[in-house]
């Protein structure tokens, strides 16, 4: 299905069922820096479908920057079940008083390649949006955020992308930080449809 099939079928209620459906085929999972696990399940051209997991009961990687970033595409994402807090973050250039680094990172089936830039920042926690099972939001390309779940909790969310023009990934990070590959880490098969049941196992 197309990102906007996909979008049709959330607004139809139909959020739940679609899910099933779509990770009863055949599906990779691979663990994203930012904590989560990612079920990728269509892409093309600049348009991405994902549903991405939370859950303590699977292994996941960890950040070389920070959990503060952007996107170059708008996103739309519902939750399926748990909490999902949208922290959005205010980002101001910063000369001596710096206290963060502004990443570019460039994504291909090899992974993440992470370059500094020369923009040196100071961040501050601006709104902070919380969601529950059911509930569905939208960022913008380029707004700074962080995606946080409670301690413990599990959660997971349907994904949709859409790239925009001009538009690029950016992560906060060290202010003397270099630049870096970091490898996605894909789930093995068995590890896979385990995410998959835990999934499954919330909406059934």
């Amino acid at each position: 299905m197309s990102h906007d099939d996909v979008y049709r079928e959330l607004a139809g209620g139909r959020a739940g069922e679609w899910t099933l459906k779509a990770l009863s085929g055949e599906v990779r999972a691979v663990r994203h820096p930012l904590g989560f696990v990612c079920l990728p399940l269509e892409r093309s051209g600049g348009d991405g479908v994902c549903v991405h997991l939370w859950s303590g009961a699977l292994a996941h990687a960890e950040s070389t920057t920070s959990q503060i970033h952007c996107h170059s595409w708008d996103l739309f994402s519902h939750v399926l079940y748990g909490q999902i807090r949208n922290v959005h973050v205010d980002v101001a250039d910063a000369g001596p008083d710096a206290t963060h680094r502004v990443f570019e990172v460039v994504s291909d089936p090899g992974g993440d390649h992470i370059s500094p830039t020369g923009r040196t920042v100071r961040h501050a926690t601006g709104l902070v949006e919380v969601f529950g099972p059911g509930d569905s939001y939208t960022l913008r390309a380029g707004r700074f955020h962080s995606s946080v779940v409670p301690e413990g909790g599990e959660a997971a969310t349907i994904a949709l992308g859409r790239g925009r023009r001009g538009s690029r990934d950016l992560s906060l990070g060290p202010l003397a930080g270099l630049g870096h590959h970091v490898s996605r880490q894909p789930l093995d098969p068995e590890e896979t449809a385990h995410a998959v049941r835990l999934i499954a196992a919330h909406l059934t």
